[in-house]
Parts: structure tokens; sequence; C-alpha cells
């Protein structure tokens, strides 16, 4: 039986020749005529390899674009959907405050009128105080103007009239409709009548 290994017990050596022309370390050396190359298929493919790379880069980068454009896009819907729903709701809101207006007035009817019935003004009132009471579950308040001093900005004044109280000057002696907000937002402002001292 022989020993592969050699006599002195060594693997035989392995010797790798790279046929690659232009790889080799002395291609294009001096006194070549000319620089060597690669072979045009080898920069081909390198050239093909380098065109896709730079179209997945390209692609990548669209689709990125794309997302963010979506998740803006889609934000702005959600922002312009709920700016729209509340203003339906205050719409909706603000047309029911006619009514309300009308269970004020029929309340102050039956008051006046000593021959309305008992009855018809407490109906009219649990229902006035209902109503009331579903508007505030929407958030909805009645703005307190009576014998605050006027706001511009939360009340209308309709009319002046005279007061004897130096006290009550520029101040809401009457109310002729009354006013509503939600929350900070006015819907409507109270129309009142300002005192005001004779001159």
């Amino acid at each position: 039986m022989s020993d592969e290994s050699g006599s002195n017990g060594r693997a035989p050596e392995v010797r790798v020749v790279d046929r690659r022309w232009w790889a080799r370390p002395d291609a294009g050396a001096e006194g070549d005529a000319e620089p060597a190359r690669k072979p045009t298929y080898v920069e081909e493919l390198e050239r093909q390899i380098a065109d896709q790379a730079a179209r997945l880069q390209a692609a990548l980068a669209e689709h990125r674009r794309a997302l963010d454009e979506f998740d803006q896009a889609r934000a702005r819907v959600r922002r312009d959907a709920a700016r729209e729903i509340e203003r339906a709701r205050r719409a909706v809101i603000t047309d029911l405050l006619e009514v309300l207006d009308n269970l004020d007035r029929a309340i102050a009817s039956a008051d006046a009128s000593a021959a309305a019935p008992d009855a018809l003004a407490r109906g009219v009132t649990l229902v006035r105080d209902l109503f009331l009471a579903k508007l505030a579950a929407l958030g909805v308040a009645r703005i307190d103007a009576l014998g605050a001093p006027f706001d511009a900005a939360r009340h209308e004044a309709v009319s002046t009239a005279p007061i004897d109280d130096p006290d009550d000057e520029g101040r809401v002696v009457a109310v002729v409709k009354e006013g509503y907000a939600i929350g900070d937002d006015l819907l409507r402002p109270s129309s009142v009548v300002v005192g005001q001292q004779a001159r």
C-alpha cells in the first residue's frame, strides 16, 4: 500500500492557475502595445448590473416618495372629514336653536296670560328643559348674558334702555334672544338690550 502523501508525509502541492488574462498582475505592463482589457461580454454584463442597480435605487426612492405622499393625503382626508363633520354638527345645532326660541316664547306667552292653563305651560317647560339637556349632552351651553357687561364678541346689541343705577351702564339689562356656545366656540351671540344712562 503506497503512501499518497509522499515520502516525507506532506500533502501534495496544489496549484491554481487563473486563466483570466485581464486579471493577471502583469496584464497591461509596460512594453505591451495596449493595456489589457476585459472581454466585451464581461464589460457588457457589468454595465447591465450597474444599470439595473441604478434602476432599483430609483424605484425604491419613488416607492418611498409615493408612500410619504399617501400618508400625507390620508392624514389630510381625515382632518378634512373631521372638520366637515364638526361643521355639519354645528349647522344642525344652530337650526335647532330656533325651535328652542319658539319654546321659550310659548312659555313666556303662557306665563303672561292668566287664561292659559298651567298644565300647558308646564308641558312646554318640560319639553324645553329636555331639549336643553340634549343640547348640553352635545356640549352646547347657554350664554349667561343678563346682568353681564356688554361683550361685542358674545353679545349682539339690538337696542339700549334708559337706566337709573349708574352701575348698570354698559351692562345687559334684557335678553331678547338667548345666545349659545359649544365649548369655547360661539354658535350664536345673545341678542341683548344694553343699559344706558340718559345724557
